[in-house]
């Protein structure tokens, strides 16, 4: 690990005007950045610790929704009993992600600003246009299969690991941000995150000094929710697919459809024309397999992970199922 700089936040605006320097990043509970510094994929100069600001609480909003720290713990947001209530896609997704201990150290924010699991991104004796722009993509041509199959680029299959943020995005969540001349900004999470095309090293849209303060949850929705991981192991190991599902049924029909992907794109991945497909249709495994081949109409495998595409289809079939059965 190379030498860097230290400084200790004792409020946002300070947080802010030090993140502002060149080579500074943020640090809370260090789960994903700690790891890479040992590995020398990140190196920045100066390390600013935010995890003493408040911004570790949950809070009911007048309109029925929760505004959430940034230093909420992953475990505690899970646990919180009005997440279980109205939004229990949320926690089953939070405790889907890594493991009990590094859930009690892992932030809010930290969790939507994770970097990708790809093997060549965490090797810097291989090409990765992510950490080296213009350097190439090992991953093209290479071993791929945890990997993406939508909004790929030339430039990189990298997938985005967070489970939370894939439940977010079908919560249709709002992350709220702080400039470091501060100016405060409200990004709908389907507008936060950046596909790779000839720039993917630039993964969102914060700029320098930016920092994520809350994220805004509306009023829960209507219709069931579930959270459906298909990964390697049943413990600490990335989603090869998931799916958020929150679907609504009345009258025999679907009245309402929200679905978000994990493991198959850059970033939590939701396509409006799939919950489209669905809606106002009576359930039935033909309507579903619809709307797969609407979800997966650009999908495309790289080699060793070209399973993923028929292993969409039945995770996402198997995902609406349960979602619209009667009981």
């Amino acid at each position: 690990m190379r030498l860097f700089d230290y400084a200790r936040a004792d409020s946002i605006g300070t947080a802010t005007r030090d993140g502002a320097m060149p080579g500074a990043r943020f640090i809370a509970g260090g789960t994903n950045l700690l790891d890479l510094m040992k590995l020398q994929v990140e190196t920045p100069e100066t390390l600013v610790d935010i995890s003493r600001l408040p911004l570790a609480d949950i809070e009911e909003r007048e309109d029925g929704g929760l505004t959430i720290g940034a230093l909420v713990p992953n475990s505690d947001l899970a646990a919180d009993p009005r997440i279980i209530e109205g939004y229990p896609i949320l926690s089953r997704a939070l405790l889907a992600g890594a493991s009990g201990q590094l859930r009690n150290k892992a932030s809010t924010g930290g969790n939507l600003l994770q970097r990708t699991r790809c093997y060549y991104f965490y090797d810097p004796a291989t090409p990765c246009n992510k950490r080296e722009p213009g350097s190439g993509c090992s991953a093209i041509g290479g071993e791929n299969r945890i990997l993406a199959i939508l909004g790929t680029s030339d430039q990189c299959i990298a997938t985005h690991p967070s489970d939370m943020a894939v439940a977010m995005r079908a919560l249709e969540a709002v992350i709220i941000t702080q400039k470091p001349d501060g100016d405060r900004r409200r990004i709908a999470i389907g507008e936060f995150y950046r596909l790779p095309g000839e720039t993917p090293e630039i993964e969102n849209v914060l700029e320098r000094g930016e920092l994520i303060t809350h994220v805004e949850l509306p009023p829960a929705p209507e219709g069931r929710q579930t959270y459906r991981k298909v990964r390697d192991r049943a413990s600490y190991a990335f989603a090869l697919v998931s799916v958020a599902g929150i679907v609504a049924v009345a009258g025999g029909k679907i009245t309402s459809a929200r679905l978000a992907f994990g493991g198959l794109g850059p970033m939590p991945w939701r396509n409006e024309a799939v919950e489209a497909a669905l809606v106002g249709q009576e359930p039935s495994d033909a309507v579903f397999n619809a709307a797969t081949d609407v979800l997966l109409a650009d999908a495309r495998g790289y080699g060793s992970n070209d399973f993923k595409i028929p292993l969409t289809r039945r995770t996402l079939v198997a995902t609406l199922r349960e979602l619209t059965q009667e009981g």
